[in-house]
């Protein structure tokens, strides 16, 4: 065992809220002495919710320009957000959107995954971003792997490749959505150029081909118009 942690700051509240369920209400009552069967929750069934909750950090890159944005096992999030709907693909919209990287509907996606990411998993994430109409650009190497396996995909420069280059395209607006995964050191320059810009026009930045599978389902419910609001009470009260 290396930790024990009883997450109380941010997982606590988030399952309190996803469930109805007041766990540190209860957490405080029983320190002060109550029984578990003296507060009536034990019959309590976690199975009857039937909505998705979705937690979505907060990072605060915008705020320390040219700050590393390279993720790893430290804490770098200031905060997390939370999106409820009655399906998974709406509650990740929502908590894409809460957290100030709102998905695309259209337009075009830059794609550039590693040579460990050129899987049949990737290509079928990408027929999906194609199948709701998307465009596909990459990097020379990317665009040729997707091209080979049934996808237009245009190419384009790397930033140290020339000009135009990727971050050319961000910048002038050319691109709604950006999937990079990196590996190397050479990959992680072009990863802080390309990041870095895409916060500037802030456009979504994917680093994880889970993050970009579970992109395709929050970007379908948006383009079905299928995100309804309602309060937090609401999705209990019925359950």
């Amino acid at each position: 065992m290396l930790e024990v942690n009883p997450r109380a700051s941010r997982t606590v509240p988030f399952v309190s809220k996803a469930t109805g369920f007041a766990i540190a209400k209860v957490a405080a009552k029983i320190m002060g002495g109550k029984k578990l069967k003296e507060l009536d929750v034990l019959d309590f069934d976690f199975r009857k919710v039937k909505h998705m909750s979705m937690k979505e950090s907060v990072f605060p890159f915008n705020k320390f320009p040219k700050v590393k944005m390279f993720l790893g096992p430290e804490m770098r999030s200031t905060g997390e957000v939370m999106g409820i709907s009655q399906s998974f693909g709406a509650a990740v919209a929502k908590a894409q959107l809460a957290s100030g990287n709102p998905l695309p509907k259209d337009g075009t996606i830059f794609v550039s995954v590693n040579n460990n990411d050129k899987t049949a998993e990737t290509v079928g994430i990408m027929k999906e971003y194609v199948h709701l109409g998307f465009k596909i650009i990459g990097t020379e190497g990317t665009a040729k792997f997707l091209q080979a396996n049934g996808i237009n995909a245009a190419s384009i420069f790397k930033v140290n490749e020339g000009r135009p280059n990727i971050v050319d395209a961000i910048k002038n607006g050319e691109v709604q959505l950006v999937i990079n995964t990196p590996l190397g050191e050479e990959s992680r320059y072009d990863e802080y150029s390309i990041g870095w810009a895409a916060i500037q026009q802030k456009i979504a930045f994917i680093t994880t081909l889970s993050a970009a599978a579970t992109a395709v389902k929050g970007i379908e419910r948006i383009k079905q118009g299928k995100l309804n609001v309602k309060s937090i009470q609401e999705y209990h009260q019925h359950r």
